[in-house]
């Protein structure tokens, strides 16, 4: 039996718009602290060498440091390391892995796979073929380009990696000539010329198509709300003549939560901030809030308070577009609690008038009223 662990798109150096910006830095050292991790997920599982099936890197231009970093990370791994370029960081003229930024910093346990040729790996009976990108628009099915014609050696086992959408139980883009197409594939493991195709391009663990011979690992780090099940590698124990054994790894730390609520009064807020102290680790959560409901000014001005005072304990916490859920319905109790004078009290009252029909009227009067309540507040007055 030779046991590997199978990992993807690990995209080092990624950034993230919305991350607030003390976040983005452990944002992406969390990434190159990820394949420590592997390393010692190898070292705890007794693996014979990991494969990296694409996107190493987020781009070819990703800067010196993040890939001397990388490459520190990758000689702590105790086992051969195959790494693949796919779409982010093809094989190309720009190619990072060509760099001498990579080549001067590469540790010994480094292979890019960058032909077609099966490599075999020292001291275990397993061969490693590759199906690397070479650009970021490939015109043909370059995993099933890949497939040796003959069988491994006798008691043998090899894995192909890959990376690209796939038509095995994904919904590709049909007209994509570089979809990877399972037949190929499954045909070249029933006449025993391939043993397990480690697929990246996935960001969520997947076994594609159920075949239990096709699978993405998935990120080892969330990259995104929508990703199903991301934060993993693959445990493989595979055999010339038997289905491989698949057990999935945790990996992760960061998380996207989406919290969905509804907002009626200032109680409703309340619980919406029980909700987000509840999560732990906020320094590694990224929460979006999809709020809906009316709200009183009162309650908006409540819900301003708790994310500005909670938002600097998360990496990111965001409300987008709040004026599509959350309706701000003006009390006459609370404008008339302000008690403004001169000039305030004349712009409440336009405000106030207008606030029906004119949308940015009443983003200006709920504006108004927050300010004022934060100076009561702030003296210590409600």
């Amino acid at each position: 039996m030779v046991r590997f662990l199978h990992t993807s798109d690990w995209q080092l150096g990624m950034g993230r718009a919305y991350l607030d910006p003390d976040a983005l830095p452990r944002f992406r050292q969390a990434r190159v602290d990820a394949i420590r991790t592997l390393g010692r997920l190898a070292a705890e599982h007794d693996v014979a060498f990991v494969v990296v099936a694409g996107d190493v890197f987020e781009t070819n231009q990703v800067d010196r440091a993040t890939v001397v970093r990388t490459c520190e990370a990758l000689g702590e791994v105790p086992v051969p390391v195959f790494l693949l370029p796919g779409n982010h960081d093809p094989l190309d003229g720009a190619s990072v892995f060509t760099s001498t930024a990579f080549t001067n910093a590469a540790p010994g346990n480094v292979t890019v796979l960058d032909d077609e040729q099966p490599r075999p790996v020292e001291g275990v009976a397993a061969e490693v073929v590759g199906a690397p990108w070479r650009s970021k628009r490939p015109l043909s099915d370059l995993a099933a380009a890949a497939l040796p014609d003959e069988p491994p050696p006798a008691g043998h086992v090899r894995v192909l990696v890959a990376h690209g959408a796939t038509d095995a139980g994904v919904a590709p883009d049909r007209d994509d000539p570089a979809v990877v197409r399972a037949a190929p594939l499954l045909d070249a493991v029933d006449q025993g010329r391939l043993h397990y195709v480690a697929l990246g391009d996935r960001h969520s663990t997947l076994d594609a198509g159920d075949h239990g011979r096709l699978w993405y690992s998935g990120a080892p780090e969330p990259t995104a709300f929508d990703e199903v099940d991301a934060g993993n590698a693959l445990l493989v124990d595979l055999e010339p003549d038997r289905s491989p054994r698949v057990t999935k790894l945790r990996t992760g730390r960061w998380r996207f939560l989406r919290i969905e609520g509804e907002l009626r009064d200032v109680a409703s807020v309340e619980r919406l901030a029980a909700r987000l102290d509840e999560i732990d680790d906020r320094t590694t959560a990224v929460v979006r809030l999809v709020l809906r409901g009316v709200v009183s000014l009162q309650a908006n001005a409540d819900l301003q308070r708790l994310l500005d005072e909670r938002r600097p304990a998360f990496a990111a916490l965001d409300v987008p577009d709040r004026h599509d859920h959350l309706v701000i319905e003006p009390d006459d109790a609370d404008l008339d609690a302000l008690d403004l004078r001169g000039y305030a009290a004349a712009a409440l009252e336009d405000l106030r008038g207008r606030a029906a029909d004119e949308a940015v009227a009443g983003e200006a009067l709920a504006e108004l009223f927050r300010l004022v309540d934060h100076g009561r507040s702030g003296a210590g007055a409600r």
